[in-house]
C-alpha cells in the first residue's frame, strides 16, 4: 500500500535518533504526512493510513523502530 502514497515512505536512517527530532524530520522530507511520536507498547489502532506516520520510541525518547508510512 505504501507504493500508492506519496512522497518517501520510510526513514530507516532515524532509528536510534530522539523521538521528536525524528518528527519534525519526516515532516519535512514528506509535506503529505503528519508524524506522531508513540511510546513502546502503546496500543493504537491498525488502519492504514497513507498520511500517518508512527514514531515508536522507547522511555528514553528514542526511536526503537523504522518510521514508515501507515
Amino acid at each position: 500500500m505504501a507504493s500508492e502514497c506519496k512522497g518517501k515512505s520510510s526513514w530507516p536512517e532515524l532509528l536510534g535518533a530522539k523521538g521528536e527530532e525524528a518528527a519534525a524530520t519526516v515532516e519535512r522530507e514528506n509535506p503529505y504526512v503528519s508524524a506522531v511520536v508513540v511510546l513502546e507498547g502503546t496500543i493504537v489502532t491498525q488502519e492504514f493510513s497513507c498520511t500517518r506516520v508512527r514514531v515508536w520510541v522507547n522511555t528514553y525518547g528514542t526511536v526503537v523502530e523504522v518510521p514508515r508510512i501507515g
